[in-house]
């Protein structure tokens, strides 16, 4: 379904999602009158378990584009905003919001120390032991100067202060962006946005996150868009996202067994003509796979699959 059939903007993109209370989601994205537009916004809505709310402005930057939303719900019970302001992800600021009553009333948004942003583009993750570990990066130049680089972001006071872990692009290549986590089998994995080579990227810890392996292809092409990644209770990976070199269609869900190493395709979102693209992916109370992405750059879809249809 449509998170919203009209709305006071004509684009939107970058949604994320979490479950703020059981069964019961919140989904916020940037819309506006085009990426990067100064009029552009963070909206927001949530979901009763029958139908989404109107969308509503969340994060806002007078004369600036926001960008990129992350939404959290923390071990200690706030629920956490994230977002970026700016002309250009080379330039932009982080900001945070909270909220200790499941999105009702919010914080005045926090301007974040230069060069850290939270989670950049995917959710974060939360250790058992407390520690948050938000995969993040930053972005340089264009063209033929571009250059990419991702880091982790942990830490041990609910995101009150952090500390960046090494810098783990494909060596010699500044290509990788916008890191998406799993924990699983005692290690930290992240899979990556990648435009050298197009394919998806992994890196993995050993350390809890303090430190990160050279990331290195698998074999899932990535046209250098977005993807997103869970762990089930189960010990799969799903991973979201466009497995082609060019375009951003198929929109599809991988399954791997090995930590995030090998992937096969196990369902297809979305096929038809046009963009879908930077998906946001959970897994809820009751072990569905809720799912939020672009549709076509006017609306933003979500869906609900169950990871015991896609074992095979």
């Amino acid at each position: 379904m449509f998170i919203y059939e009209k709305a006071p903007f004509p684009s939107c993109h970058a949604s994320t999602v979490v479950e703020h209370r059981p069964g019961k989601l919140m989904a916020a994205w940037f819309g506006g009158t085009d990426e990067g537009a100064k009029d552009v916004q963070i909206w927001g809505s949530e979901y009763d378990g029958t139908a989404w709310s109107a969308p509503a402005v969340l994060g806002t930057q007078p004369g600036q584009p926001c960008w990129n939303p992350v939404l959290f719900k923390l071990a200690s019970g706030a629920l956490v905003l994230w977002y970026k302001a700016g002309p250009s992800p080379s330039t932009w600021v982080g900001f945070e919001r909270r909220s200790t009553d499941d999105g009702q009333t919010w914080t005045k948004p926090l301007v974040m120390p230069a060069g850290f942003f939270g989670p950049v583009r995917a959710k974060p993750i939360q250790l058992k032991d407390g520690t948050l570990l938000a995969g993040t990066s930053v972005e340089a130049g264009a063209g033929a100067t571009r250059t990419w680089t991702p880091f982790v972001d942990r830490s041990t006071d609910d995101g009150a202060t952090w500390i960046r872990s090494n810098a783990y692009q494909t060596a010699g290549k500044h290509a990788q962006i916008q890191p998406a986590l799993v924990e699983t089998n005692g290690k930290i994995v992240a899979l990556l946005r990648s435009f050298a080579p197009y394919k998806v990227c992994r890196s993995e810890s050993t350390d809890g996150g303090k430190t990160f392996s050279p990331a290195v292809a698998v074999d899932v092409p990535n046209p250098s868009a977005g993807i997103d990644a869970v762990a089930t209770k189960d010990g799969d990976i799903f991973m979201v996202c466009n497995p082609v070199p060019l375009g951003r269609t198929p929109l599809s869900l991988l399954r791997s067994t090995d930590d995030g190493k090998t992937w096969a395709k196990v369902h297809d979102l979305e096929t038809e003509p046009g963009e879908y693209s930077y998906p946001a992916m959970i897994v809820a109370s009751n072990g569905m796979l809720w799912l939020t992405y672009t549709w076509r750059r006017t609306h933003i879809k979500t869906v609900s699959v169950d990871p015991a249809k896609l074992r095979g």
